[in-house]
């Protein structure tokens, strides 16, 4: 659901500088109880299906690639490379895991915040492919040096951990994120400043290491192989790092635009999520003020972005998931035409109706000024189109978002059902351009959450998007000077 969040910062009343941060606010879709009651059908010959080789495939790929071009600064904030997305700029595919897409702007310099772990040989892998690509991006990467580093051990332990598991198996990506955020929160973890002091990371690596076999028996390290090659990239990375938390306030006070890109969704964050099956950071609007370090004043807009409809990958709750393996059903035309695969894992993404209570529990806790809906252009051939509008437990309403499995597996989901339409919406470029069935449906979700549908995605191609423009911001109306409405 709310795969992004932005929350857009400005330095004063009077002033045109903005925070712009990408905060993951997205409810991650839910579990799997839902049948599939809905219109039966295969997608028809006419309809246009999503390439998955070509999709951009979250906010930060549609949305924040549009607005980066506003601002100066772009910044990732938590996370690793386990979020991903594909940009298609003029039949080019673009592909990140940990940078912001914010780099293709070659006027914006991207920060990697503190609350990221990296993993150097995928990050240096990334900034290559971008080289080969034709896309400067010399001096304009910043690497916090307080980020933590994600080693291949870690990966190594992240897929262990999920062996023993079993069928209790969380569904990670296998990047190592967990077990790098654990080493932090254990205090033994290694940070990338700590690479300009080779002798003192070589002794930090060491014990880190040995820490690992110790806790991990048949776990094999090549400590030797590991430290050869962090010896030869630590001056590339190291020309790269710095105080990013003072970088990234001095642009503010210079009166530069910010934008912080989010990954994951609200309903992965490891407090508010579906625990245990959540990621192992904070993707929703508090990490934008620790994964960056500036002060909650500084927020202007926060914009949250979802799906018209839920997807999930991995395990975990999923109340209005739909059969996607049944032949000619509404989960099968949202899997095919939404080419719903995961960039990171190329695994299929489970898919279900669109879930208000998960949505509204996202928009409480970020407090989003405006949404973006995405992927409207996938309902487009079915009958009719459900919004899951509330959860009953026992014969009871439900007005919070329940912290036990159990109960969410026990959760009955009332549904509305709207009409669906047939028009092709990928020419739309305002909101009159939309079938009335469509407009009804955006209006209906907007109406549902109580916050401004600003943006509207009507197809696969980066373009394909309606803005409504900043009266329908919540966050233009604190503003005197009219500029902090948009942002990702």
């Amino acid at each position: 659901m709310f795969r992004s969040a932005s929350s857009l910062l400005s330095s004063s009343r009077a002033s045109s500088s903005a925070f712009a941060a990408v905060a993951v606010a997205a409810a991650a879709s839910a579990v799997a109880s839902a049948s599939d009651d809905g219109d039966r059908r295969i997608p028809s010959a006419c309809e246009k299906k999503r390439d998955p080789k070509e999709e951009t495939t979250t906010v930060l790929g549609a949305l924040s690639d549009l607005r980066t071009k506003e601002y100066d600064v772009c910044a990732r904030v938590a996370g690793g490379s386990n979020a991903g997305h594909t940009i298609v700029v003029e039949g080019k595919k673009y592909k990140f895991h940990l940078l912001p897409s914010g780099i293709l702007n070659d006027k914006a310099t991207c920060v990697v915040g503190n609350g990221v772990v990296i993993h150097l040989p995928s990050f240096l892998n990334e900034v290559d492919g971008l080289t080969k690509s034709g896309i400067d991006a010399e001096g304009r990467i910043l690497l916090s040096d307080r980020a933590h580093l994600v080693f291949d051990f870690h990966q190594q332990v992240d897929g262990l951990n999920e062996n023993r598991l079993g069928r209790n198996k969380i569904g990670t990506t296998k990047k190592g994120i967990g077990p790098a955020y654990a080493s932090k929160i254990s205090r033994n973890g290694i940070r990338i400043g700590d690479l300009k002091n080779f002798d003192f990371f070589e002794m930090r690596f060491r014990e880190l290491a040995q820490a690992h076999v110790r806790a991990f028996p048949g776990l094999e390290i090549d400590v030797e192989g590991q430290l050869a090659y962090y010896r030869s990239v630590a001056d590339r990375v190291s020309a790269m790092t710095t105080d990013t938390i003072e970088y990234t306030n001095d642009a503010y006070d210079a009166g530069r635009r910010i934008l912080i890109e989010g990954a994951n969704a609200t309903m992965l964050d490891i407090d508010f999520g579906t625990y245990p099956y959540v990621t192992s950071s904070n993707p929703s609007i508090g990490s934008v003020l620790t994964g960056l370090g500036v002060s909650p004043k500084k927020i202007r807009g926060i914009y949250g972005t979802t799906k018209a409809y839920c997807t999930r990958v991995g395990e975990g709750p999923f109340p209005t998931e739909l059969e996607r393996e049944v032949p000619g059903s509404v989960g099968e035309h949202l899997g095919v035409v939404g080419a719903e695969w995961g960039t990171t894992t190329g695994r299929s993404r489970r898919v279900g109706w669109l879930d208000v209570p998960q949505m509204r529990y996202s928009t409480l806790i970020n407090g989003f000024t405006a949404l973006n809906l995405t992927k409207v252009d996938v309902l487009t051939g079915l009958a009719e189109v459900k919004i899951g509008r509330a959860y009953k437990h026992k014969g009871k309403i439900l007005n919070t978002m329940p912290s036990c499995l159990k109960t969410m597996s026990e959760i009955e989901v009332i549904y509305e059902t709207l009409p669906g339409w047939t028009e092709d919406i990928s020419k739309a470029r305002n909101f009159e351009d939309l079938p009335a069935n469509a407009q009804r449906y955006v209006l209906r979700v907007q109406e549902l959450l109580g916050v401004p549908v600003r943006w509207i995605g009507c197809g696969a191609n980066r373009l394909d998007m309606i803005d409504r423009g900043e009266g329908w911001d919540l966050s233009s109306e604190d503003g005197d000077d009219g500029e902090a409405g948009g942002g990702d």
